[in-house]
């Protein structure tokens, strides 16, 4: 099944809180330069990866010991994640990753900025953004094109309603 990027709009319609939760599944070389946090800062052995991972990151074998300790846990995150997928998710996340790199420049700063501000919202808030999410992406197409049309031509003031209408009727019993 063909995803529609629904997580456009749900970043749309939480503006102020909202990262793409559908964060387009990534390639080996899609891993970010900027650690997560937590990430081990000490360097990764080569020899340390698995011969599936190193067949995998082969391309970076050469220069290994020159990349920051960051990106070398990253990398080896996303193989490990690349080689746990099936033959459908990988896929999946090949056409993601696609997608992603046709965004603009532009339009991916701005995700990887909600993205940020996503991670440091505290875990109650990051799981009130999944449902909302969830619940948007239920939607039939119709409606899910309805709301982004109407968010897209409201103002800020309009859209801080609209958000504040949300948070009501998710407080109701």
């Amino acid at each position: 099944m063909k995803r529609s990027p629904a997580w456009l709009l749900c970043g749309l319609l939480c503006l102020p809180l909202l990262v793409p939760v559908a964060r387009a599944a990534e390639s080996p070389d899609a891993v970010p330069n900027a650690a997560a946090p937590g990430t081990p800062s000490a360097p990764l052995a080569w020899n340390s990866l698995s011969p599936a991972q190193q067949e995998l990151l082969k391309r970076h074998a050469s220069d290994w010991d020159t990349l920051p300790p960051q990106r070398q846990h990253a990398l080896a995150s996303g193989a490990g994640r690349w080689l746990g997928m099936d033959t459908e998710q990988r896929a999946q996340a090949r056409d993601r990753f696609q997608t992603w790199q046709k965004l603009p420049e532009a339009r991916r700063e701005l995700i990887r900025r909600r993205w940020e501000r996503f991670q440091q919202l505290d875990p109650q808030a990051q799981e009130l953004i999944r449902q909302n999410f969830r619940a948007f992406a239920r939607l039939p197409p119709w409606k899910r094109q309805q709301l982004r049309r109407r968010w897209l031509a409201a103002t800020p003031a309009e859209r801080q309603r609209m958000l504040n209408r949300m948070r009501e009727r998710r407080e109701r019993p």
